[in-house]
């Protein structure tokens, strides 16, 4: 949404500011020129991309407008998937947590965490660092060092899409360019006509400059920033995963571990302890009381 608003904004700035210069928005409407320069543009994006990063380019600008982040309460959620594994594995044997971490989707630990299993990759990433765990002899410094390695390159597969999308808007200028140049060769074979005639093919030559600087700096560049933060902030996910599996690792209680990992949370989205103690300790309790009851 804000990216619809920001587009917007710019639109009815640039064309206000330039209807009260006196100007004529209808000559900025060259359809021609906006077809060699976007269709340019698509075409070293098709050569310089493979066709992974070209599909997740496109997820990922969708992950952009809709700003698909995720929020406190996938925060809590995630957190308290964490909380109840940890307590698993102090409680269950090796064979039932085996059984949990094979079929996550049909574990009654991860129904209570929609949102996590939504994500197959963070789910992935949860259940094969508890499969370590479980496994035995596995020291903290090396599934550190693993866990940062395999952060590392999912962020760098996860940037691809941003990484393309800014090499278009670098380039969109110099095609801008091209457009222009070749509505000045086409200016020049009307060398013959009216002033008036000649003055509005210069025009709509130099319309391709206009454009090309516009879409770079105006659309495909803040496009490129969105997506870089909004996949940014969902890798997030995995660092709050690290930090609470180590913290568990070197001896800390579930519900003291799950906190390193609430810290991993940006201040702006991070859930009040009170708010994380209420999804688990407190749901535990309340989970305990029934299974007596029952």
């Amino acid at each position: 949404m804000t990216i619809i608003i920001g587009l917007f904004i710019t639109l009815a700035c640039m064309l206000g500011g330039f209807t009260a210069m006196g100007g004529h928005v209808m000559i900025i409407w060259q359809p021609w020129e906006y077809v060699i320069i976007c269709g340019a543009a698509l075409g070293t994006f098709v050569v310089a991309n493979p066709m992974k990063t070209i599909k997740d380019a496109g997820k990922a600008s969708i992950q952009a407008f809709r700003n698909d982040v995720p929020t406190m309460d996938e925060h809590i959620e995630l957190l308290s998937l964490l909380f109840f594994m940890m307590r698993e594995l102090r409680d269950k044997s090796r064979a039932e947590m085996e059984m949990i971490i094979d079929a996550p989707q049909e574990s009654e630990v991860f129904k209570r965490s929609p949102s996590v299993t939504a994500d197959e990759e963070l789910t992935t990433f949860i259940c094969d660092y508890f499969r370590l765990i479980i496994m035995g002899n596995a020291r903290t410094h090396e599934i550190e060092s693993l866990m940062d390695e395999e952060i590392e390159t999912a962020r760098h597969d996860k940037l691809k899409a941003y990484h393309a999308l800014v090499a278009v808007g670098d380039g969109l200028p110099a095609l801008g360019i091209v457009a222009a140049v070749l509505g000045v060769v086409k200016a020049m074979s009307a060398i013959d006509q009216s002033p008036e005639i000649l003055g509005h093919l210069i025009a709509s030559a130099l319309v391709g400059t206009f454009a090309g600087i516009f879409f770079s700096y105006a659309v495909v560049g803040p496009l490129a920033t969105k997506v870089k933060i909004v996949r940014e902030k969902r890798l997030r996910s995995y660092v709050i995963v690290k930090q609470s599996l180590l913290a568990f690792m070197n001896g800390a209680m579930p519900q003291v571990a799950i906190e390193h990992g609430r810290k991993a949370i940006s201040a702006y989205e991070r859930p009040t302890i009170n708010e994380v103690e209420a999804a688990t300790i407190s749901g535990a309790a309340r989970a305990g009381e029934s299974k007596k009851a029952a």
